[in-house]
């Protein structure tokens, strides 16, 4: 399938956005445990999970409202913008020597708006494309952020490994320089995006003081309206309850599985390079389910997603003890995150109505960021609880599986009107 030029720059962004995605959670964890110096392995874990889960509830608060505002003809570009050039500083800002605490400070605001930019990004979906081609859309944009990520993070890592021997630098001041390398990266794979975006669906605003307050004012009793109209759609209803469930062991598993596999004891290198080849085989992975999608349905193929992931999260609680393990599960991960991830945004722009997009797409932050708070939350309270980080992973097995659940119910009631 051939792209417009309009699918290809928003394909790019994730191309940009999914590098340090991958810093994320792979160097950095393993950065923030090196300079949080004293602290256990089970410490380091609940820290890192109550990091993830505060940015997540921040964004989950604010994205319905600002979602609803980006609505507004012309607004969600500058939404966007504002805060993907946030993250950009933020992200830069990281490489600046400090103590654990304040890194976790920015990285968290640096992670907000990172998520946040995603969000107005995946609104921008029905804009760029048309419902029929955009499983493949999303999907080709899930694929070639996981193997365009790889090239700066393959620098960040000959950075780390070959810097303190060719540049004489310690490590740690190699790890700070891989912070600017991904700014600059995500920076340049957005401006495209910036420069041919233009909004297609969207609400009438009205203009001057007065008008801008009656919009604001429109904006909640509009977010009133659209929990209405999900409360009785439902499909949609059904969808982002089974969607709110699973999505929170993908999420989890992806960004705690570096900070896990260090807290069993799994060297570096292997926690690191085993994530590149989790890219790697993202790539075919996201293409493939993209095409399956269009053959066997985007719903049936979402419940195969996360019917595997039970099976990685299993996996992760009762056999995940060495390097050899993770690089296992790192395959396994790869295999589904991207067809799961990419065809769950996909559907869900499909059954909504494209000028309220933003706004919807902001519930479905709510749904998706929620259930990472929970998920995260949850593995750090039982971690915490047990001592046992495996515990804590085996935890967020029952939400899979009441994800799971719900979308075979949809299914069930898709065939039933058919």
């Amino acid at each position: 399938m051939k792209f417009t030029k309009m699918e290809r720059n928003w394909v790019m962004y994730d191309v940009g956005n999914s590098a340090l995605v991958l810093l994320n959670t792979s160097i950095v964890p393993i950065y923030f445990n090196a300079i949080n110096t004293g602290a256990s392995s089970a410490e380091l874990v609940t820290a890192w999970a109550n990091a993830q889960t505060v940015a997540s509830l921040i964004v989950a608060l604010l994205m319905p409202i600002l979602g609803s505002l980006a609505d507004y003809a012309g607004n969600k570009i500058k939404f966007f913008t504002g805060f993907f050039l946030t993250g950009v500083v933020l992200c830069l800002a990281q490489a600046i020597p400090m103590s654990a605490m304040a890194f976790l400070v920015v990285y968290v605001l640096c992670t907000i708006s990172l998520n946040s930019s995603m969000t107005f990004y995946d609104a921008m979906l029905p804009d760029v494309t048309t419902d029929e081609r955009m499983d493949r859309v999303s999907s080709s944009g899930f694929a070639w952020g996981y193997v365009g990520s790889t090239i700066p993070f393959i620098l960040c890592i000959a950075l780390i490994f070959g810097g303190p021997s060719i540049l004489g630098l310690d490590t740690l001041t190699c790890t700070r320089l891989t912070f600017i390398i991904t700014g600059a990266w995500w920076l340049a794979f957005t401006v495209p995006l910036l420069r041919t975006y233009q909004q297609r669906y969207g609400k009438e605003r009205e203009h001057g003081a007065q008008g801008v307050l009656h919009n604001i004012a429109k904006t909640f009793t509009g977010l009133l309206d659209t929990c209405c109209r999900i409360a009785h759609d439902r499909v949609l209803l059904v969808f982002m309850i089974a969607f709110f469930f699973y999505i929170d062991g993908v999420h989890t598993v992806i960004s705690m599985a570096t900070s896990y596999g260090a807290a069993l004891g799994i060297d570096s290198t292997q926690l690191v390079l085993a994530l590149l080849v989790t890219q790697f085989v993202a790539f075919p992975s996201a293409i493939i389910y993209g095409k399956a999608a269009g053959k066997f349905g985007t719903l049936r193929m979402i419940i195969v997603a996360v019917a595997a992931y039970v099976g990685i999260v299993l996996f992760a609680a009762f056999f995940l003890k060495s390097a050899t393990e993770f690089w296992i599960l790192a395959i396994l991960v790869g295999m589904f995150q991207g067809g799961v991830q990419a065809l769950s945004r996909s559907y869900f722009g499909k059954i909504i109505p494209k000028e309220h997009s933003n706004e919807y797409y902001g519930f479905f932050d709510i749904f998706g960021r929620y259930a990472s708070v929970m998920g995260t939350l949850l593995v750090s309270v039982v971690t915490s609880l047990t001592h046992d980080p495996s515990l804590g992973v085996l935890s967020i097995g029952i939400l899979l599986v009441v994800g799971f659940v719900m979308l075979v119910k949809l299914s069930s009631m898709q065939k039933a009107a058919a």
